[in-house]
């Protein structure tokens, strides 16, 4: 048997557990409550370990979660203040979150991709909903658009890593293009720069991990001889130079800084040298940390490299690739902040086709899905005898945050619109939700609202495993006090 744990904390170390604890955690997700919806007013994330995991699997509903889980705990903070045991709500909770998986995967829809043009309709309506709600929302239709041809065109193991986005704080958003290939940021700024050619057809890449400047030999040499010590590092640059000149490749890609003699030599030979990003996967060959053995087995091709200038900024273009399909976005916007908003709601949309495109089952979204499964789990709660009933009663009403909350943020009667879909589910009709547009209530399927059915809605019982906090005190710095200065 395990001896139990003795920790050693820090002295004025607060430390706060049991049931103040349990009832303290309902306060930590409200400060969410305002952003969903088109009208929602942003604000800090609480990204915690259930939204994190929200956003790697499935790209979208993070804010959900927490919305959710914030209500789940306030439902169920009375019982708690009672003394009910957290181990009984939390049983409760599980069974009735395992009810809803169950519900879900029964009423879920799957996308059909027989039909292509079908296919890509639903596609782009189930990108424009992800963007509804995103600062991006007035150019969904533009937006949902490139991400659906982003997504269609990646090889069947969709690599999320296969699109990249290039930000450019220039112009407006219309001018935001997509790009069959990879692109990153170069610099061209070298002597001879504008005689050399932007463009090579079949171009032959060396990836390399070499460092192509002039480094001082002079500490490991057994000579000391000046002249001869010089003539010896300028040999062996030269060497390798010439090396990759000969392998007869046209573009250079290094992950260690290059000089500028080597660029200016490799400039002189019709060549160009930059960054390594992500082109390996694209271009195949490999990274070599010699120049001794550049045979064509190791080296990348595409169809075209292109340098150009997009307002201001410089870009190289690596279209053709051969190995994989990759795209990348470069996004204008205006300042950082925007840009970083126009980023993620296009990361958003791209989750959100990759995982419809993946046939998994989808759901109408505002609010309807929530609803069909609180009249579901209120009907099942009924005849349940004790406790349990109370509690999944307190899990379904909770599930009504979502539309509620919608409601609120749009500026509309939240519990006029609640009780118009609490009616309509209650006499078996299916995906009614909130419509934002019309300050009245739609069957969301129909209007292609939708969302992935992979909802964690069991987040909840991780944070009712949550009863203890431990807070260091904060850091002070003691100042001496000042000595006063005498006159002598």
């Amino acid at each position: 048997m395990m001896p139990t744990p003795v920790i050693l904390l820090k002295e004025g170390t607060d430390s706060s557990q049991g049931i103040p604890q349990l009832v303290s955690n309902v306060s930590v997700c409200q400060a969410v409550r305002t952003t969903p919806g088109p009208h929602g007013m942003d604000k800090a994330y609480y990204f915690s370990r259930h939204s994190k995991s929200q956003d790697a699997e499935v790209g979208d509903g993070t804010t959900s979660v927490t919305l959710l889980a914030a209500k789940f705990l306030k439902q169920v903070k009375p019982y708690v203040e009672e003394g009910l045991h957290p181990q009984i709500i939390s049983q409760a909770f599980c069974t009735a979150t395992q009810l809803a998986i169950n519900k879900i995967k029964k009423i879920a829809v799957t996308v059909k991709k027989q039909d292509k043009v079908e296919q890509r309709k639903l596609l782009e309506k189930s990108a424009m909903t992800a963007l509804s709600s995103k600062l991006i929302s007035q150019q969904k239709a533009f937006f949902a658009k490139m991400v659906v041809d982003a997504v269609m065109m990646l090889d069947d193991v969709l690599q999320l890593k296969m699109i990249g986005i290039q930000k450019v704080q220039h112009g407006a958003l219309e001018e935001s293009r997509l790009v069959a290939g990879v692109t990153f940021k170069k610099t061209l700024f070298y002597a001879g720069f504008e005689m050399q050619p932007k463009e090579y057809n079949n171009t032959v890449i060396a990836l390399l991990n070499v460092e192509l400047k002039l480094k001082a030999e002079k500490y490991s040499a057994e000579i000391r001889l000046h002249t001869a010590i010089i003539d010896a590092e300028w040999n062996i640059l030269y060497d390798k130079l010439e090396k990759i000149y000969n392998s007869r490749a046209k573009v250079i890609l290094s992950k260690v800084p290059s000089g500028d003699v080597a660029t200016q030599y490799l400039t002189d030979r019709d060549m160009v040298c930059e960054e390594l990003k992500k082109t390996m996967m694209a271009c195949a060959g490999s990274i070599q940390t010699s120049v001794n053995a550049l045979s064509a087995d190791v080296l990348g091709r595409c169809q075209l490299f292109e340098g150009t200038q997009t307002e201001g900024e410089k870009y190289s273009f690596f279209t053709g690739c051969p190995k994989a399909k990759t795209w990348t976005f470069i996004l204008h916007s205006g300042a950082g902040q925007f840009m970083e908003g126009t980023e993620w709601s296009v990361y958003i949309a791209i989750m959100i086709v990759r995982r419809v495109t993946e046939d998994d089952p989808v759901v109408a979204g505002d609010g309807a899905i929530e609803m069909e499964l609180s009249e579901y789990l209120w009907d099942y709660s009924r005849p349940i005898p004790g406790k349990q009933q109370l509690l999944i009663g307190a899990h379904a009403k909770a599930l009504q945050i979502t539309p509620h909350q919608l409601c609120d943020n749009a500026g509309f009667d939240a519990t006029n619109i609640v009780n118009k879909l609490w009616v309509w589910c209650s006499q078996g009709a299916m995906w009614y939700g909130v419509d934002i547009n019309n300050e009245d209530i739609a069957v969301n399927f129909e209007a292609f609202v939708w969302e992935p059915a992979v909802v964690r809605i069991h987040a909840t019982c991780l944070i009712m495993s949550i009863d203890e906090t431990i807070k260091n005190p904060r850091s002070t710095v003691s100042v001496p006090p000042s000595v006063g200065q005498g006159r002598g």
